[in-house]
This record gives C-alpha cells, sequence and structure tokens, in this order.
C-alpha cells in the first residue's frame, strides 16, 4: 500500500486530482469484489444443489436458492467493466 505523500507540498488542484484517483480505484476495487461475490454465489448454489441431489432431499429453506443464478451468470459473462459515476 502506498503512502500518501507529503500533503502539504501539493496544490489544491494535485490534492483534488490524488482525491479523484483514490476514488477511482475504490470503485474498482467494490466492483471486483461484487464480481467475486457473484461467483462465490453461483458457485455455492451449485454445490448447494448437487448435495441435494446425492442426500434425495428437496429444495429446503436455505437461502442459496433464492439466488438466480441464471441472473448472476448473465451478469458476469457480460465483462463489463463498472459503470462511470460521472455521467
Amino acid at each position: 500500500m502506498e503512502l500518501l505523500p507529503d500533503l502539504k507540498t501539493l496544490s489544491d488542484g494535485e490534492l483534488r486530482d490524488l482525491i479523484q484517483q483514490l476514488v477511482d480505484e475504490e470503485n474498482e476495487v467494490s466492483y471486483r469484489r461484487r464480481i467475486l461475490h457473484g461467483k462465490i454465489d453461483i458457485l455455492k448454489a451449485e454445490l448447494q444443489a448437487r448435495l441435494q441431489q446425492q442426500v434425495g432431499g428437496e429444495q429446503g429453506a436455505n437461502p442459496l436458492y433464492e439466488v438466480d443464478v441464471d441472473k448472476l451468470a448473465e451478469i458476469l459473462s457480460s465483462r463489463a467493466a463498472p459503470p462511470d459515476p460521472g455521467s
């Protein structure tokens, strides 16, 4: 993790640029986290479905069954960049 520069030496414009750079970086990290969580949800739902088939049980009140696997797969396969908050 990079340390912050000596803030007293930065101009107002440089401070604004640094803030925007860090906000952009945060948005990218947040987008990546959402994608990873979606993939995890898909994998958990698949594993749960397989386990249910092995034991011959029916779908119970498991929150994983509330996950729309098809919709998540569609979203994750688009590989779209995170939305630009400025537009």
